[in-house]
């Protein structure tokens, strides 16, 4: 009997992936009188290209005002993009958003600022029993002991159920935040500046707690941050964002040991290290994105920028070991 020849594997469908991405908002124009109704576009995200697989930690890094935040709307479904197509397991995030509750229990969230996404005159037990009840995780009997379940998982005794947020310190609040993400038994945890604000003991305490938790449970992380630190620490793979765009992809320890865009260079040389002078800072400033530079957007700051910078306009391309780049000129060219 012959056998059929192997068919080859079929490519793993990512569990995001955003296609030429734009939103644009609808501003006042600068310089005109307050009562005008002339408006104009501001880009926050423009041709956005990312691909986030199943199981992997992907951060997502940029200065303020490079998108991050938009991006972030984008992917949990609460924006809809103004262009290009955002899907989540090849359907678009809308309709996957409005088909029930299905992606609400599939993509937790993690609030930047944790204490302000938790109700004050709620206990913490009745917090994280909220997404309980929601999604019908457990029997009513059974929620005490899952809470308890939980609160331990994130490092908290299980009297903290019985608590207030008034009374936890920064880093337990954040502890309480991950266990009421965790409540509805996510595939995906979307982190926005999880640990920033905290002191250095307890950023690693739940750096350390996150990273834990992404490999036991086998969850999709996209971790928004502005530190290369934290992104060294937490995530297999980064995307560096400027003004709208991902400019540089790719495993996290390759990037930032070798930077190919000169603007993640700069962020590389910025960042502080120990027993090291601070470095100087990228000169010049970021330029309006209601006014955005010809060409390369990162040309008016860039260190090697070259004369076909100023007239085209670099696209995300793939630069072979699972990297791309946005340069007409990268680094490793130069």
């Amino acid at each position: 009997m012959t056998l059929p020849p192997h068919a080859p594997d079929a490519p793993v469908q990512p569990i995001f992936e955003l296609i030429e991405v734009e939103q644009v908002f609808e501003v006042p124009k600068p310089g005109r009188p307050l009562f005008s109704r002339e408006t104009v576009g501001l880009r926050a995200l423009d041709g956005v290209r990312l691909s986030i697989r199943k199981g992997t930690s992907l951060a997502i890094v940029g200065e303020s005002g490079s998108g991050k935040s938009t991006l972030l709307r984008v992917l949990l479904g609460l924006d809809k993009p103004s262009g290009g197509r955002a899907l989540y397991r090849g359907k678009p995030i809308g309709e996957a958003r409005a088909r029930g509750t299905g992606f609400a229990r599939d993509v937790a969230m993690v609030y930047q600022d944790a204490r302000g996404s938790l109700d004050p005159r709620m206990t913490i037990g009745a917090i994280i029993a909220e997404p309980l009840r929601h999604f019908n995780i457990v029997p009513r009997e059974g929620e005490a002991a899952r809470i308890a379940q939980l609160l331990d998982r994130v490092g908290l005794p299980a009297d903290a159920a019985e608590r207030f947020p008034s009374g936890l310190s920064g880093g337990q609040v954040r502890r309480v935040a991950i266990a009421r993400a965790l409540a509805s038994e996510p595939s995906v945890l979307v982190a926005d500046e999880a640990v920033s604000g905290l002191d250095v003991s307890t950023q690693a305490q739940l750096l350390t707690l996150l990273q834990s938790l992404q490999r036991d449970m086998g969850l999709t992380l996209a971790f928004i941050t502005h530190d290369l630190g934290v992104a060294s620490y937490l995530c297999e793979e980064i995307a560096i964002m400027y003004l709208g765009r991902i400019v540089e992809t790719g495993p996290t320890d390759a990037v930032l040991k070798a930077p190919v865009h000169p603007y993640s260079a700069a962020l590389r040389a910025a960042a502080p290290q120990f027993f090291e002078p601070l470095s100087e800072p990228l000169p010049g400033e970021i330029p309006s994105p209601l006014d955005l530079p010809k060409g390369c957007r990162f040309s008016t700051r860039c260190p090697v920028a070259q004369s076909d910078c100023q007239s085209k306009d670099p696209q995300l391309g793939k630069l072979g070991s699972g990297r791309a780049v946005a340069c007409i000129h990268p680094i490793t060219q130069a």
